[in-house]
């Protein structure tokens, strides 16, 4: 097919049915999936949507982790129009609510051993969505004829992700068929090898699917038409596992790459078959990066940095760039994707000189449609065809971006994006809490941990554990302070403005950028 007929899931799944019907598209648990069997697969599910009042342009829910049934729902939602709308399993219930509510979802499916979250949801919201569990559906999928329908175009919104804002509600991201594999085309159209794998390649998806990196690498496999190892979520010996099983290519971050080739068993593990690695999300420390190079020396390491709102990667550190002995560009996040434009503007929306920081801005095929329901956030991220990411960064000469912090005030923990806003207001009700303000400071595993500075109020003394095991109630795991301090004063400037800065930069003394 040609580039522009590669521009949605329906045809990717028409095409891969028909020029690969016997090919493995999804394994599970020893279970298999052939091209063939998706095509009918999805097509029953279709039927199975609409019985539900599933119409072009509505939201369907996923509460899970990486199963099978998720990516095959959002490859029939994407072929007639739907929208799939994946939820981070990790969130606590009234993260799940807040998400669930602003979808407008009218149905919601949820894989095995989430019953006590959905039973903890509102019971106005709960009222509004239709429930099925995943062997339900499976049974009502088996039950259904294969759906005739009217194929989704290019430019229809088929997955919604959500990406918190500074102000700490989370935002969905729409993204079409089209921007999904934009540069997907471009990158095969430039030669790229690590985007034209053969019929016997393999892409380990550890990631989870809530997240661009773990639906984002399952598109990956459709567009190519190659098996998706998928696996219900990361654990360092079953990726390792999967690695033995054939496993190719995969997209892994930082902090597990670090367990993977630290793990026992990895000295064991043939790692001969391992052709790319694609890691990001958060940066990767040099010494790192040097020691997984030794662990794999044939595969090719891709360094990828992007965004939910421009369905993922838009720049990449190539293989030829890393090194076993390490160099200055392995600290970069490498050049842009072909197909699109990266420039570093200051803060009047101008492009500085090579070498001078400013904050990244994105023009691309891939960048997202806006934020669901909320125009003002849209107009604000996308301006005259940019996407300003909120990333501060330099340029060089060659085209090498180094980041060097985060205009915004995110956190990164283990490739998790953690808003301050969201864990301050969750705090804010601890009766012992006068003022607190959240950073993110180095951590050796993580990247970078969740730290609360507290003032208490007056008369109060802060104990610690208590708080964090209030703040455990309300949030996920990853987003809970792994440590409190708790000061006299919190630093604000002369308008009243919190210095998140002046609180962090003990933290990070010696550290040669204020990303971790």
């Amino acid at each position: 097919m040609t580039a522009q007929a590669h521009c949605t899931f329906d045809a990717f799944v028409s095409h891969w049915a028909s020029e690969r019907p016997d090919q493995t598209a999804f394994e599970q648990d020893g279970d298999t999936v052939t091209f063939a069997e998706l095509d009918d697969l999805t097509r029953r599910m279709i039927t199975v949507f609409e019985a539900n009042g599933i119409a072009k342009g509505d939201r369907i829910a996923w509460l899970g982790k990486n199963r099978t049934i998720y990516y095959a729902m959002f490859l029939a939602a994407a072929r007639m129009g739907a929208v799939m709308a994946p939820i981070g399993w990790r969130l606590a219930p009234p993260e799940v609510a807040y998400i669930l509510k602003d979808t407008g979802a009218k149905l919601m499916i949820t894989g095995t051993g989430f019953a006590d979250v959905v039973a903890k949801l509102a019971p106005e919201i709960a009222a509004t969505v239709k429930i099925i569990e995943e062997p339900e559906m499976y049974a009502a999928i088996e039950a259904a004829a294969p759906a005739s329908f009217t194929p989704s175009g290019p430019d229809d919104a088929v997955l919604q992700l959500y990406t918190s804002g500074t102000t700490g509600n989370p935002k969905g991201a729409e993204l079409s068929n089209a921007a999904l594999v934009a540069l997907r085309n471009t990158s095969k159209e430039a030669g790229d090898p690590w985007n034209s794998p053969g019929p016997d390649d393999c892409m380990l998806v550890a990631m989870p699917c809530a997240h661009i990196g773990g639906t984002g690498i399952v598109i990956a496999s459709i567009a190519n038409g190659i098996r998706a190892l998928i696996q219900e979520e990361f654990e360092p010996g079953e990726f390792l596992k999967g690695i033995t099983a054939g496993a190719t290519q995969s997209f892994i971050v930082p902090a597990a790459l670090q367990m993977v080739i630290q793990h026992p068993n990895a000295k064991d593990v043939d790692f001969s078959g391992v052709k790319y690695i694609m890691y990001g999300a958060a940066p990767m420390p040099l010494e790192l990066l040097k020691e997984a190079v030794r662990t794999m020396p044939q595969a090719g390491f891709l360094q990828v940095f992007g965004m939910t709102e421009t369905c993922g990667t838009v720049t990449m550190l190539r293989p030829e760039d890393h090194s076993i002995e390490g160099n200055e560009r392995m600290r970069s996040v490498g050049c842009a994707m072909p197909g699109t434009d990266i420039r570093i503007f200051d803060e009047n929306s101008n492009e500085v000189p090579r070498g001078t920081i400013g904050e990244i801005v994105v023009k691309s095929p891939s960048n997202m449609l806006g934020y669901w329901n909320l125009p003002e956030a849209t107009e604000k991220t996308i301006r005259d065809g940019w996407l300003y990411t909120g990333d501060a960064a330099i340029m060089d000469d060659d085209g090498y971006i180094y980041i060097q912090d985060r205009i915004k005030d995110m956190i990164i923990s283990g490739g998790e994006n953690v808003y301050p806003a969201q864990v301050e207001s969750a705090i804010y009700g601890h009766p012992a809490v006068g003022e607190v303000a959240v950073i993110g400071v180095p951590d050796d595993k993580w990247g970078e941990a969740v730290k609360a500075c507290i003032v208490p109020k007056p008369g109060q003394t802060v104990d610690t554990d208590d708080v964090i095991a209030y703040a455990r109630e309300q949030l996920a795991g990853f987003k809970v302070p792994k440590s409190i301090d708790v000061i006299e004063v919190m630093p604000r400037n002369p308008t009243g403005k919190i210095l998140r800065r002046q609180l962090r930069a003990p933290y990070w003394e010696g550290q040669e950028r204020q990303v971790n």
